[in-house]
């Protein structure tokens, strides 16, 4: 089955302008952009066809020109970035089997996340559109939980049932734990790591669906296919001892950086 990645990208972020651009240095003191370190991440996963960067923005397009990424330019009027991948898919021809929308924010995402988000979207032939779902560990849930505290949007959280089939996703820390955890322990929480993987036709389809009043409250673009009746099925991944964290806000830039320093990515 074939597969195509696609990093869509935008200037004109409310919460954090000019994101893609944002310079992030690396353990050994060079600064690349955010959307040329996801770009990197994204060559880096297996069995993958094509890396596309979809964006409506020239200073985008001419940055990631410049370090040799494919570019499709895309209509200013995209809601979010899964209109943004339809588009770009649109544009290309289509004719792939699998599409991938991995967020130009998330360049600490493990080549294996996605591999394995791709193998359970083949498995499940039943399922138009699958995301990653990781653990926290009490470490990982106590930054969710200081970001809410200081009025910051971090992660987004999920809930699913026993068949891994999305319940919600939420900017909120959902199921509600009173309990404290250590750093390395498990908890009941689960960080949604920001990929999809879709079957083209679903993704065709999903910019003629409106958009549902919880889209609109959370300002989350997979939502979107729950507020529509469609299944997505969530597929827990394994840090295998990365650390992953996505750059949200401007406070995400040195903590994405101390952990690319701990891990001696360049």
């Amino acid at each position: 089955m074939s597969v195509l990645v696609v990093i869509p990208a935008r200037y004109a972020s409310s919460r954090f302008p000019g994101k893609p651009l944002v310079a992030l240095t690396g353990a050994e003191g060079q600064a690349k952009s955010l959307i040329r370190r996801s770009w990197e991440a994204a060559q880096a996963i297996a069995g993958v066809d094509r890396v596309v960067i979809a964006t409506d923005d020239a200073r985008i397009r001419d940055a990631a020109a410049a370090f040799g990424g494919e570019v499709v330019m895309t209509s200013s009027t995209c809601g979010n970035g899964t209109e943004r991948v339809a588009e770009a898919h649109e544009v290309l021809g289509g004719g792939y089997d699998i599409v991938v929308n991995f967020q130009g924010d998330a360049p600490l995402t493990p080549p294996w996340f996605v591999a394995d988000l791709i193998a359970g979207l083949r498995a499940d032939p039943g399922t138009a559109m699958a995301t990653p779902v990781l653990c926290c560990d009490g470490a990982a849930l106590a930054g969710l939980l200081a970001d809410r505290r200081a009025g910051r949007v971090g992660g987004t959280t999920a809930v699913f049932d026993g068949a891994h089939r999305a319940l919600y996703f939420s900017k909120e820390v959902i199921p509600y734990t009173p309990q404290s955890y250590a750093d390395a322990a498990p908890t009941p929480v689960f960080h949604h790591v920001g990929v999809y993987a879709f079957r083209p036709d679903a993704l065709a389809d999903y910019p003629t669906w409106t958009p549902g009043p919880l889209e609109a409250l959370e300002g989350l673009e997979q939502l979107r296919f729950l507020e529509n009746g469609h299944a997505i099925l969530c597929v827990e991944v394994s840090p295998q001892g990365r650390a992953f964290w996505e750059v949200n806000n401007p406070e995400d830039v040195p903590r994405v950086e101390a952990m690319m320093a701990a891990m001696g990515m360049a």
